[in-house]
């Protein structure tokens, strides 16, 4: 990572990882059924418990890391590793079946795990409280600007869909998935640079 704190790029990151044009066709499924009104209110009731994950995990997160003994570089690393296969997905999906109708409502799962809290956006948060831990209010406006975007786009799920069709999500998605790209292979290179400087440092 580079030692300056952006909220723009930390934002940008953030929001190429939650990938809510990628979770449009999903939610569209899981809400099929539901009133438009209604769905409006899951997604924003689900919405605000993402949040509160999320803003635990950037508060708690440091103490976490410290208790597994995780050093930035391993961080940093295996968060770009991580990125890098979302990317992939992202750029190359694979033919998957579609889910089946929903009985019931949604609730948590899946709009606030894993579209807003997911694995993925848990792990990159760990690498920002690990790499800038010194600027715990940039990471919340980047996570509050990420997230907000976010559940904007997951509530304007059916007008995007007739508007882009499937062909433009999926096209929006790869161009997501580029940039994703670029940014994971960027972590990967600073996490190796800073690990064999540490080393150097240690030998010398």
């Amino acid at each position: 990572m580079n030692t300056d704190f952006s909220i723009l790029s930390t934002f940008l990151l953030f929001l190429f990882v939650i990938d809510p044009f990628g979770n449009i066709p999903i939610l569209l499924s899981v809400m099929k059924g539901v009133p438009q009104k209604r769905q409006y209110a899951i997604v924003a009731r689900d919405g605000v418990i993402g949040l509160v994950i999320l803003v635990a995990f950037l508060y708690f997160g440091a103490q976490f890391m410290q208790l597994l003994h995780l050093e930035t570089e391993s961080i940093s690393i295996a968060g770009g590793v991580v990125l890098f296969v979302i990317a992939l997905k992202m750029i190359f999906p694979s033919v998957m079946a579609k889910e089946k109708n929903a009985v019931i409502e949604p609730f948590i799962v899946p709009i606030s795990i894993p579209m807003l809290a997911g694995p993925s956006t848990l792990a990159t948060l760990l690498v920002m409280v690990k790499s800038y831990p010194s600027d715990h209010g940039g990471l919340l406006v980047s996570v509050v600007c990420a997230w907000g975007v976010s559940v904007f786009v997951l509530m304007m799920a059916p007008m995007l869909n007739r508007l882009l069709k499937e062909k433009g999500l999926a096209a929006l998605e790869r161009l997501m998935g580029m940039l994703l790209l670029m940014m994971s292979v960027q972590m990967i290179v600073n996490g190796v640079r800073s690990l064999f400087t540490h080393t150097l440092s240690a030998l010398s």
